[in-house]
């Protein structure tokens, strides 16, 4: 009985042991799990905090990034053809000015121009009293009719004289006497028909036509004034405008390439520009040059021919010309604007990637916004402005107007 109640003593006492065994396993395993649900709460809130401070970090710097770039407007090289040009200072010079001097002396009856009119060749332009030039012609010839009478008559003896010295009628002495006669008469009838001319001459000198066509110039004589051969003052001056030329001075350094051009009958296109150089007046060819070298400025001229059909070139004006000596095929061009210099090199700022990078170039020829250039690419682009805030590896916010808004841009700039 004793061993029996010792039994089950011992079996209750291990039935609870184990039941607390239970609890604190059952304890220490929500410890466990606790310990692990706020490890990694911590783990999740220590990653949220990395990604937030690096993405601040990546936001600051690119914020920082953005706020030292540049803003800067592009242009873009393009390919082209450009002509090659010798500039030069020219002066519009007439074919021929002509100015009228009165031939005879008398008192003007008309003046048929008015100031600045075009006339033609031929165009009668004043007239002056004739009357004293008309009655020296009629004396002329009726002199000279008088003596074609006594030529006749003398010529009427001889024949005489010939038929009497064949019959033996008369002495060889008289018919050589009237054959001198005939000669003689001969010789006045001769002077006398000059006179006759030179009275026409004369006669014809009172109407005064433009000998040239042209534009003529101020009035310088008025109707009722007396003129006076010999006079030193014109009485009208005509300019020939159309064709017109410009006479320019080219270095002597150029003449080989011109003269190259010139020996291969090469037609070489002249353009005249207005004294700014930017409006553009008239185009012709070159006509011609000059026969040797001006020692005292070391240049040579050169005459160009304009047709000057809309009279766009005035005599004696100021000219800035352009000759075109060849023209460079499939160039790179870029705006005159995106060219800047250190010293003697020209360089442009290529933008690529959002930064910009030094680029040397080499200047072919300029025609107006654009520059042919040796160094880049067609399709590259280059910075237009902001150039004192630019340099080698300078981060960039790229402003990219349209092709023509680039060109008007760079002219600006």
């Amino acid at each position: 009985m004793s061993e029996y109640r010792s039994t089950s003593e011992e079996s209750v006492i291990e039935h609870g042991s184990a039941q607390r065994r239970d609890v604190v396993r059952g304890h220490i395993l929500k410890s466990r799990m606790f310990l692990a649900i706020c490890l990694l709460a911590v783990l999740g809130l220590g990653a949220l905090f990395a990604l937030r401070w690096r993405t601040n970090g990546s936001d600051s710097a690119s914020a920082a990034e953005a706020e030292h770039s540049v803003i800067v407007h592009v242009g873009q090289a393009s390919e082209g053809d450009m002509g090659v040009y010798i500039d030069a200072l020219g002066t519009v010079t007439p074919i021929s000015t002509v100015n009228i001097f009165s031939q005879v002396s008398g008192r003007v009856l008309s003046v048929h121009y008015r100031e600045g009119q075009i006339v033609k060749k031929g165009d009668l332009l004043i007239e002056i009293d004739p009357r004293p030039y008309q009655a020296q012609l009629q004396q002329a010839e009726g002199l000279l009719e008088h003596d074609r009478g006594v030529l006749k008559q003398a010529e009427v003896d001889l024949a005489r004289y010939k038929e009497a010295f064949t019959a033996r009628a008369v002495a060889k002495q008289i018919l050589d006497d009237q054959e001198q006669a005939v000669v003689q008469d001969q010789g006045v009838v001769k002077y006398d028909l000059g006179q006759v001319e030179y009275a026409e001459v004369q006669l014809s000198y009172c109407h005064i036509s433009a000998p040239t066509p042209g534009r003529v110039g101020l009035r310088l004589v008025d109707s009722g004034n007396t003129v006076f051969a010999g006079s030193a003052n014109a009485l009208a001056v005509i300019t020939e405008l159309q064709p017109i030329t410009v006479v320019f001075n080219v270095a002597e350094d150029h003449l080989g390439e011109i003269e190259t051009q010139l020996r291969q009958h090469k037609p070489l296109a002249v353009e005249a520009f207005d004294r700014s150089a930017e409006i553009r007046l008239a185009t012709g060819a070159l006509l011609t040059m000059d026969n040797q070298v001006d020692t005292s400025t070391g240049t040579v001229r050169f005459r160009g021919e304009f047709s000057n059909r809309d009279l766009s070139l005035f005599p004696n004006q100021f000219v800035n010309t352009r000759l075109l000596v060849r023209t460079l095929k499939n160039s790179v061009l870029i705006p005159n604007a995106a060219i800047q210099r250190n010293g003697s090199q020209a360089f442009v700022f290529v933008v690529l990637n959002n930064k910009v990078s030094v680029r040397n170039i080499t200047e072919r020829s300029t025609d107006g916004k654009m520059t042919a250039v040796a160094g880049l690419s067609a399709g590259e682009m280059v910075a237009l402005s902001s150039f004192d805030k630019l340099q080698d590896g300078t981060p960039v916010i790229v402003n990219q107007p349209s092709q023509d808004a680039a060109h008007n841009t760079g002219a600006t700039l």
